[in-house]
């Protein structure tokens, strides 16, 4: 999927690089891959009102919660970057968004991608929303492949009804991966354990959510022609299937 080049993950709030494509990331780093990881906002919204972790401090400690998950999935801390949008309130159009999307096309150029991993615009949350449409502006402007994963579609109910679309993607076998996954998983204790107790409406992500969304597989759907191009090719520790 990589062709060679190296890629950028984009994810919409510090942890969703572990959810979405933490096994992508660690098989990428152990063939000796370049990944780059950027996050779209600055995380400090989770835990609102909270008298020990206000947004300054959120913000810096969610950060410290990223660079540790990176770490274990092969990502030094020179290659993640944070635009620092504000949590809950990434702009989903004008020039705002333009700008978020010039950025992020700045970055994959400086770094020379080929290949967008992104969240997908039929998660429900709408940072992930506008972190896909940054991600879409930004491999336009290079003309990178672009992917998007899905976090929270994953708690859709059954039913649900979604757009008569034939969407063309990939399955990863991360099996090899799944317990570097979970540690980067709750490397984000912010939002994984009962870390901050002072916040009136604190989040944290639940047994049966972490449950759901760590796997021995991840998804990736191809978002455009060059993605859809994409011919697989397995290799030996990680099967990819159509």
């Amino acid at each position: 999927m990589l062709r060679g080049r190296p890629a950028l993950v984009v994810a919409p709030h510090p942890d969703d690089e572990s959810l979405g494509c933490g096994g992508l990331i660690a098989e990428a780093a152990r063939l000796g891959e370049v990944v780059h990881i950027a996050v779209v906002t600055d995380g400090a919204g989770s835990h609102a009102g909270s008298g020990t972790h206000r947004p300054e401090t959120l913000r810096r400690l969610r950060r410290d919660e990223t660079l540790e998950a990176a770490a274990v999935l092969g990502v030094p801390p020179e290659r993640v970057s944070f635009l620092d949008l504000a949590d809950g309130r990434a702009p989903l159009g004008g020039a705002a968004a333009k700008a978020a999307g010039q950025r992020l096309a700045a970055l994959a150029r400086d770094i020379a991608a080929g290949t967008i991993f992104t969240s997908w615009d039929y998660d429900t949350h709408p940072d992930h929303v506008a972190a896909h449409r940054y991600a879409a502006v930004a491999a336009r402007e290079v003309r990178a492949s672009l992917f998007s994963y899905p976090v929270w579609a994953w708690m859709l109910p059954g039913r649900t009804l979604m757009p008569n679309v034939r969407w063309r993607g990939f399955s990863l076998d991360i099996g090899a991966h799944v317990a570097a996954k979970r540690i980067a998983v709750l490397k984000h204790r912010s939002q994984t354990t009962p870390l901050i107790a002072d916040a009136p409406s604190g989040f944290t992500l639940s047994d049966i959510q972490l449950a759901t969304m760590i796997t021995p597989k991840e998804f990736f759907i191809a978002e455009n022609r060059r993605a859809r191009d994409f011919t697989p090719r397995p290799a030996a520790t990680l099967a990819v299937t159509g």
